[in-house]
């Protein structure tokens, strides 16, 4: 924010409601520009403009402040800073530090208090990558700072600027002092510094945008398997209270192959956000062996925070995310949830007397929510060095009720490609992921079986293909068994239920608290299917050739199918080569009899 020296009284209040304050006197300010209410400094953003009238959105409780009192002008819109510094950092829905505030406030934020959003004291060593006499542009890469162990942040070029370059900085610097200087084409000079400052609701430029096309790999075996995301993909995990979204979304945070994640908890409850700023410092980043923090940016407000500043948090989290997108990072945006994040929309837009549309949402619902998932996307990034990076984003829905007929699960369905959708049944039969696989879908899927077949089995496709047919055939059989029941079916159908139960407890069932469970590799999961697959092909032929589904499901297979999930890795190979040798000997005899081939 500017020096309160550098402000000006603009205006003075003549309505306060909630978050909302309505100032006359307004002319000078600009839709989204940041003011500063009362003599208690409040952070306020304008949101309408009517005549010389302002309507602001603040960020902080307004209570105390009544008409009368002034509003300060800064002459800027909400930005994000962008610099060394951010990773391990946990901000508010405005990028205020808490952490820092914390230090200085204690467990209570004080109304009004100003702290830099990133340090300014700190150094840390900048390596230059550009030299003198070199011409740069946009995007160019003028050095690099090693933020963490597991993050080197790239210093670029901000947008708009070019020249060539007359000096530059090698040593330890604090993001604000200059670090290279250039010369343009009229031969006036710029000092640059780390620090850059992007305003949060307008989107950072890239040269061109890509179709995704490799997975964004997360362990969790339902979705690798059967629902997919791209590296730049959209999807969207709506699902009722109690149903797991939470920590659905902990799980992508956790152990997705994303190079940087952010993590948005906008209006969710206070604990859960909580039990993340308590895990992720102590869980262990299986792709690096540090801690998850060393590339992680976190972004708390919660529903008891003002509820302005969790309209906002999502376009400071997106900010944040296309700036390490701009240095060619794969980066995943996690965002719990945008049913709280549109529900500020509904309050603002109805303290601001707009005329509601559906359950009172705004009419521009829809738009605001593409705004923010059009952000994503596979990118070639600005620069001669041509970068590729992407933003994954991912955010959860909370319809009331698990009703996603309402218009903020239909709203985002409208715009992502990927829909986990989570069923209270499944969750209380303590099926977790409790993602419904007649339900869910995936848009990725075709796009990306070029890539398994390719990298992790070339069988990959075909096993999913046989996995989804089975599993819808199970929903059919299930209605035959409620109606006519369990004996009428016939010894092949048997066989197909306990194939598909296998499929479900064995494979799409999940522990996120069994270390050797809650990350499975591609290549273990692909064997794990060819594993149910070969034992159910098996199967069959000896129901063919007159054995009954009970000799051809021996107590003993199923119990080591059944724990093939927690063998570690280590060991897996061995297992797994085992466990078909003991399937083939099962039915060897069967098999010759019928004369089958498998």
């Amino acid at each position: 924010m500017p020096e309160l020296t550098e402000q000006k009284s603009a205006g003075t209040i003549r309505k306060v409601a909630g978050p909302l304050i309505v100032a006359d006197g307004m002319r000078d300010v600009q839709m989204h520009d940041v003011v500063h209410v009362s003599d208690k400094r409040l952070i306020g953003e304008v949101i309408e403009l009517r005549g010389d009238k302002a309507s602001v959105q603040v960020y902080e409780d307004t209570a105390g402040i009544g008409p009368g009192e002034p509003v300060y002008l800064t002459g800027e819109p909400l930005t994000a800073e962008l610099a060394p510094g951010l990773i391990e950092s946990i901000y508010d829905g405005i990028q205020r530090p808490l952490t820092e505030i914390y230090k200085a406030e204690g467990d209570r934020i004080s109304r009004g208090v100003e702290v830099p959003k990133l340090d300014r004291e700190k150094k840390w060593q900048f390596v230059p990558v550009a030299a003198v006499g070199d011409t740069v542009s946009a995007g160019d890469v003028l050095g690099t700072v090693k933020e963490t162990p597991a993050v080197t942040q790239k210093i670029l070029v901000p947008y708009g600027v070019s020249g060539t370059v007359e000096w530059i900085f090698e040593g330890e610097a604090t993001i604000v002092e200059p670090i290279v200087r250039l010369r343009d084409e009229k031969g006036n000079e710029k000092e640059l510094p780390m620090l850059q400052k992007w305003p949060v609701r307008r989107r950072r430029p890239y040269a061109s945008k890509q179709i995704p096309k490799d997975p964004m790999i997360t362990g969790q075996r339902v979705i690798d398997a059967l629902f997919p995301i791209a590296k730049g993909g959209v999807a969207c995990v709506p699902g009722p209270f109690g149903s797991g979204k939470t920590v659905v979304q902990h799980q992508l945070a956790k152990w997705s192959d994303s190079d940087i994640i952010v993590y948005i908890g906008c209006g969710e409850r206070g604990n859960e956000m909580t039990d993340v700023l308590k895990e992720f410092p102590e869980l262990h980043d299986p792709r690096t062996g540090l801690p998850l923090m060393k590339r992680t940016v976190l972004i708390a407000n919660t529903s008891d925070m003002p509820v302005a500043a969790r309209e906002a948090s999502i376009y400071t989290g997106i900010t944040i995310a296309e700036y390490f997108r701009d240095m060619g990072y794969k980066v995943a945006i996690i965002a719990d949830s945008t049913s709280r994040w549109a529900e500020a929309l509904r309050e603002m837009s109805g303290r601001l007397e707009e005329m509601p549309g559906e359950e009172g949402y705004p009419a521009y619902l829809s738009t605001r929510l593409a705004e923010f998932y059009e952000r994503a996307g596979n990118v070639i990034c600005l620069g001669r060095d041509r970068r590729e990076g992407a933003v994954t984003a991912i955010g959860a829905v909370s319809p009331p009720g698990g009703d996603t007929s309402e218009p903020v699960s239909q709203a985002t369905l409208r715009i992502v490609k990927v829909f986990w959708g989570l069923s209270a049944d499944l969750a209380y039969q303590r099926h977790f992921p409790s993602i419904d696989w007649l339900k869910s879908y995936s848009l990725y899927t075709d796009t990306l079986n070029s890539y398994f077949n390719t990298h992790i089995d070339e069988n990959w496709s075909a096993y999913m293909d046989r996995i989804r047919a089975l599993l819808q055939q199970e929903s059919e059989l299930n209605e035959i068994v409620s109606l006519v029941g369990f004996d009428s079916l016939g010894e092949k159908d048997r066989l197909t239920l306990e194939c598909t139960r296998m499929i479900r407890e064995d494979f799409l069932q999940q522990n996120a608290f069994r270390e050797v469970d809650r990350f499975t590799p591609p290549e273990k999961q692909a064997d794990m299917l060819h594993i149910i697959l070969e034992w159910y092909d098996r199967a069959q032929v000896a129901v063919q050739n007159g054995a009954d589904s009970g000799e051809a499901t021996p107590e003993s297979l199923l119990v080591r199918i059944a724990a093939m999930k927690y063998e570690p890795d280590e060991t897996w190979p061995q297992y797994k080569e085992a466990l078909l040798a003991d399937i083939r000997a099962t039915f060897a005899d069967s098999v010759n009899e019928g004369g089958a081939d498998i």
